[in-house]
């Protein structure tokens, strides 16, 4: 079942779990996490960022379309970073049913008026829309950017940021940082802020990042305010690191004989998050 992101994330909001958003980039990956998320019968969101969906091309996207009007549990395909209104347009007529418009890096007042102009674009088609209002950090130059230093999301800005600019989601900054964690860098949810928002703010909160952190943090977020949380580095890790290993047979050359182990290796780690964020089962809510 296909459907936007507001109809996803309200009732994950109304029942306090957390959807995953799994960033995919190739088709394999993408039909992997519909059939482990059919099978914990759980909602989920299949996030694509623009540098995915330039892999992919928009005929790809398409068939993805396809077959999550076909899923048993309710999907809806995400823009993940979209960085510019055209950017997110083309996203719009290329068949997402959710778009995030990333203006963190801007001044709070240029982020607010892009943010907007995007909200009331998508609203008019019915699209749902995510702001984000601080920055993530980095780890290191693979992943999605971000600031070296974190900075917090600020309740009162917050507050008026959704009102504002009309977005259905608003991603923050608790602590979390894009990609995998260095041994020198300790992660650490800043909670007790995760709470002051959401007593502020009544729409669905996101959490960039949610990759390589302790999963007490993360689960105690999913139950206390926040509705989705992305994951990309921890299934691809999985994913191509058992790639790697099965590529060490030189006499392999068929994809039907390469891909179904790392299918399976990401299978194991797309299930934990799920099991972990409360959203087993929860397909029976919509």
């Amino acid at each position: 079942m296909l459907i936007n992101g507001k109809d996803l994330l309200d009732v994950a909001n109304a029942n306090n779990f957390a959807v995953p958003a799994f960033n995919v980039a190739d088709y394999q990956m993408f039909n992997g996490l519909i059939e482990i998320s059919e099978k914990k019968n759980a909602p989920v969101i299949i996030a694509i960022h623009p540098n995915e969906i330039g892999l992919l091309g928009y005929e790809v996207l398409r068939a993805i379309r396809a077959r999550a009007h076909r899923s048993s549990v309710p999907v809806a395909i995400h823009l993940d970073h979209g960085l510019t209104y055209e950017q997110v347009i083309g996203a719009i007529r290329g068949g997402y049913t959710s778009v995030m418009l990333d203006g963190s890096m801007h001044t709070f007042d240029d982020n607010v008026a892009i943010t907007k102009r995007v909200a009331d674009t998508a609203h008019i088609v019915g699209l749902s829309v995510e702001g984000e209002l601080g920055t993530i950090g980095k780890t290191d130059g693979y992943a999605e950017a971000g600031t070296s230093d974190i900075v917090y999301t600020v309740p009162d800005d917050a507050v008026r940021f959704v009102q504002e600019t009309g977005v259905d989601s608003l991603a923050i900054a608790i602590g979390t940082r894009h990609g995998i964690y260095p041994e020198s860098l300790k992660p650490e949810l800043k909670l007790d802020l995760l709470k002051e928002i959401k007593k502020s703010i009544s729409i669905p909160l996101v959490l960039h990042g949610g990759s390589n952190n302790p999963d007490d943090e993360i689960a105690e977020a999913a139950r206390t305010g926040v509705n989705k949380i992305n994951i990309s580095s921890d299934i691809k890790v999985a994913y191509f690191t058992k790639l790697r290993e099965v590529l060490q047979d030189v006499n392999l050359r068929e994809p039907d004989s390469m891909y179904p182990p790392c299918v399976e290796a990401m299978q194991v780690v797309a299930g934990q998050k799920i099991d972990l964020f409360g959203t087993t089962g929860k397909a029976d809510l919509y």
